[in-house]
């Protein structure tokens, strides 16, 4: 049933098809003088009208399947192609082709005056290369801007006036895994403006920060509804989407959320933003760029020598005898050799060593005698 109304309709495009380039036949006609030296009357007009429309509307119908076939594919092409483009490029490609029109409709409106109606066509063959111009460089310039332009209307919409810090267009794309999200600094990370290019949330992490947040487990519980606020937050305050890899067929058949993140930022040649430290080591052997939180954090902690001062409140044991524990402000765990009657207190100590690893930091100290 459908194929047949398909076949219809292509057949009445072909009929309207055959009698406006008949219509265009007979404009150019009279408009070079050629009417006056063939003697063609209205029937013979008619006539002609009839055979074009008849003409095309057959072939039409005859070549509805093979348009059918071509026009479905190019259809499925023209999906796969969207879904690989963020929702926010769509909208403001969108805006600035329905801007590129208008301004090529009044520019043509200017060559149609001009050319009259005896030159008709030369106007309707210059409006037709106006619009496709225009239409084109309006969704270029569109999509090329609007990643500066989204972020900013956002922050005005808040009343938190124009800002460009956490997305910016140029750049290596920054995609995000789960751990990052749920540890939450990378929001702060991102408003401060370090983190340059276009920032990705692959879809499948979504699903597993809701598989998290859908745990029987209280603290995994938790910590996805944290994960899932964080995510909110970025996507409200910057304009991020959701990147849909249903496209990516090679992403099908990898069972691991690691592994496909991984695998995305091959495939974007991106770098991938973590604070998992085995990820950190798989992605160094598969020759994938990390940008680790928490190797960013050690780097911008105050730095500690052997042989400085500071106090202290201890804690709770260390797993050696005799050891005791303590915690920067900044979480830095401090191991005090000898510490443990001190447990409770606070004394001052003397710093002995310090170990510096890209899964944190640990400062060894001595009482102060």
């Amino acid at each position: 049933m459908i194929k047949k109304i398909l076949r219809i309709i292509f057949s009445l495009v072909g009929v309207l098809l055959g009698y406006g380039i008949y219509l265009l036949l007979n404009g150019l006609i009279k408009s070079t003088g050629m009417a006056d030296k063939i003697l063609v009357g209205e029937t013979q007009q008619f006539i002609a009208a009839i055979g074009f429309a008849l003409f095309f509307g057959i072939s039409f119908y005859l070549l509805s399947p093979i348009f059918g076939k071509h026009g479905v594919k190019l259809a499925k092409n023209i999906e796969t192609d969207l879904q690989k483009i963020p929702t926010n490029e769509i909208i403001t490609g969108t805006f600035g082709l329905i801007i590129g029109l208008i301004i090529a409709f009044l520019i043509s409106q200017v060559y149609i005056g001009i050319a009259g109606t005896e030159f008709f066509y030369i106007g309707t063959i210059l409006s037709v290369i106006t619009y496709i111009f225009f239409g084109y460089l309006g969704v270029l310039v569109a999509t090329k801007k609007g990643k500066d332009i989204i972020p900013n209307l956002i922050a005005a919409r808040r009343g938190a006036g124009p800002r460009t810090k956490g997305k910016i267009g140029d750049g290596t794309p920054k995609i995000l895994d789960t751990s990052v999200i749920i540890d939450g600094r990378i929001a702060d990370i991102m408003k401060t403006g370090f983190i340059e290019g276009r920032v990705v949330i692959p879809e499948f992490v979504l699903v597993e920060l809701r598989h998290i947040a859908d745990s029987s487990d209280g603290l995994k519980r938790n910590r996805g509804r944290r994960g899932l606020d964080i995510l909110n937050r970025i996507q409200n305050e910057y304009g991020i989407e959701i990147y849909n890899t249903d496209s990516e067929k090679s992403l099908d058949e990898i069972p691991e959320v690691d592994v496909k993140l991984l695998k995305l930022a091959q495939l974007m040649n991106g770098k991938v933003v973590t604070n998992d430290f085995n990820l950190n080591k798989v992605a160094m052997i598969k020759g994938v760029e990390v940008l680790n939180i928490n190797e960013l954090a050690n780097a911008v902690k105050p730095i500690v020598l052997p042989g400085e001062d500071m106090t202290l409140f201890l804690v709770k044991e260390g797993k050696e005898a005799n050891q005791a524990v303590a915690y920067l402000d900044d979480g830095t765990m401090i191991v005090v050799e000898e510490g443990r009657p001190f447990i409770g207190q606070t004394i001052d100590v003397t710093v002995s060593s310090v170990l510096q690893t890209a899964a944190g930091r640990m400062i060894f100290a001595k009482p102060k005698k």
